[in-house]
């Protein structure tokens, strides 16, 4: 192994090459899910994700499916840690479409043709009786030639009948409104094929034209907007810049009910994703150009960052790295300064941190943005095991245990901490002690970023901010990122 690439929910993704003796060096990536390591509980849902993803894997094979070169189990009783990993080895991706979105601040170049083979991998899928559950731009994954491989099945589920039945779950920004309304049964939650197509028309929109199709600061927000749109009480209002074919293409992918998505199949939907790539004619050709010089510097940056592949959402990419910087999203500015170096892809965690207790003025946006600024200076990887803190937020795991929801406090948090596992608790934190706090002399502020790096007791005990070296050296870079994210007054 190389380097670590990425890390989700359930597996972490690291760069391997294999000296081979004759044909020099492969390289591939490989996929660790900790099968072996946690609670009877969790290791039953990382063996159905496992099985899942390998089944797929073992009974299709297409162009635009990624492969698997072969499949391992860590055997290392010494390493309690590692010991029983299931290891998939795939092929090395030069990015995810998520990071390639992120570094253009755009739509991709030859989105067209990136649709049409988005389309071609799921059609296979569907053909054969499955649905993928998970479609998104960082389970996409562009390749050195210009392809697309559709990657990452641990959600990928085969029909039975009309019907798949999958745990509660997924990325609200991808998931069709009907899923929310689907009772749940002992088998999960009722899932159709056509909540991939869904989730392709999301997916599009956003190749297309680097924006999502519904509105909102945060994906809850946005969740809410497809709701209204789906129960007829508002229009689906597409971003600016879309041909007629693409536009009607997005419009039906995206039909707010299930029977009406069930006219447009995979293999239906690939035909009209040619036949508009095709429309574009020479402009498609240097599009297609365009986007290999645009996934050559992609690839530098991330060398140079030391990740060549990120099967990540924008949101978990690290500060830095390609995509890290772009123009103002708006909506955000009545929550902290978009003109400042908060990275754009950790938006909506912080919104969503600094939402959580409006009745308590000190908890912000601005202020959880000043405290990752002061924690870590943004970066998700950081490790200080003399601490015992970890990434973003410098959590450390017995601490984060406490914050994370109900159903996954059974067992201490294993570093590494992405974001978006990270940031949503601060806001629970925060506002679990500002109430506590309300009444201490000084700064609100001051005394709750005192607790959050001491505890509340030692803040009430002294009266305000204690008088601790650390806390001398910390609160001025606090104080200097809070005034750097504070946004302006808004007119009245």
């Amino acid at each position: 192994m190389t380097r670590r690439l990425a890390s989700g929910s359930w597996s972490t993704v690291y760069a391997a090459v294999r000296e081979t003796g004759v044909a020099g060096k492969e390289e591939a990536a490989l996929k660790f899910i900790p099968t072996g390591t946690l609670t009877a509980r969790q290791l039953s849902h990382l063996a159905d994700i496992t099985v899942r993803e390998l089944a797929v894997h073992r009974r299709l094979s297409h162009p635009n499916l990624i492969k698997v070169l072969e499949t391992l189990v860590v055997d290392d009783p010494a390493e309690p840690e590692l010991d029983g990993a299931t290891v998939i080895v795939l092929e090395l991706a030069e990015c995810s479409a998520a990071t390639a979105l992120a570094q253009t601040g755009g739509g991709l170049p030859d989105a067209s043709r990136s649709i049409a083979e988005i389309c071609a991998g799921l059609a296979c899928l569907h053909e054969a009786g499955w649905v993928h559950g998970d479609l998104k731009p960082s389970n996409i994954l562009l390749m050195a030639d210009g392809s697309v491989r559709l990657a990452d099945f641990g959600l990928a589920v085969e029909l039975d009948g009309t019907h798949a039945y999958l745990p509660p779950g997924g990325t609200a920004d991808y998931v069709p409104p009907e899923r929310w309304a689907e009772g749940l049964r002992a088998g999960g939650i009722a899932v159709r094929q056509t909540a991939d197509i869904w989730a392709l028309g999301v997916t599009a929109c956003q190749l297309l034209t680097g924006r999502l199709p519904f509105a909102g600061v945060t994906s809850r927000a946005r969740a809410a907007a497809a709701a209204q749109f789906a129960e007829g009480r508002a229009e689906l209002t597409l971003p600016d810049g879309l041909t007629p074919q693409w536009r009607a293409f997005i419009v039906d992918c995206l039909a707010p009910d299930h029977r009406t998505r069930l006219r447009h199949t995979a293999e239906s939907l690939r035909r009209r994703a040619s036949a508009a790539g095709e429309d574009t004619g020479a402009a498609a050709r240097r599009g297609r150009r365009a986007r290999i010089m645009v996934l050559a510097g992609v690839a530098a940056a991330l060398v140079l960052s030391g990740v060549a592949y990120a099967d990540r959402d924008p949101a978990k990419n690290p500060p830095g790295a390609v995509g890290s910087a772009g123009p103002p999203a708006t909506g955000y500015e009545r929550y902290f300064r978009t003109d400042s170096d908060i990275p754009r892809q950790y938006y909506d965690l912080i919104v969503e941190a600094g939402t959580k207790c409006p009745g308590e003025p000190p908890v912000t946006p601005y202020l959880v943005a000043a405290v990752l600024k002061a924690e870590s200076g943004f970066d998700p990887d950081l490790s200080d095991p003399v601490k015992n803190e970890y990434g973003i937020a410098r959590w450390t795991p017995n601490v984060l245990q406490y914050y994370l929801p109900p159903a996954q406090r059974d067992t201490e948090p294993v570093p590494p901490f992405p974001p978006e596992m990270s940031i949503p608790p601060m806001g629970d934190f925060l506002c679990r002690f500002a109430p506590v706090l309300r009444d201490v002399p000084g700064d609100p502020m001051n005394n709750l970023v005192a607790a959050w790096r001491t505890s509340a007791a030692t803040v009430r005990e002294a009266g305000g901010v204690p008088d601790r070296p650390a806390l001398r050296e910390y609160l001025p870079r606090f104080r200097a990122a809070l005034d750097a994210y504070r946004p302006p007054p808004r007119p009245s």
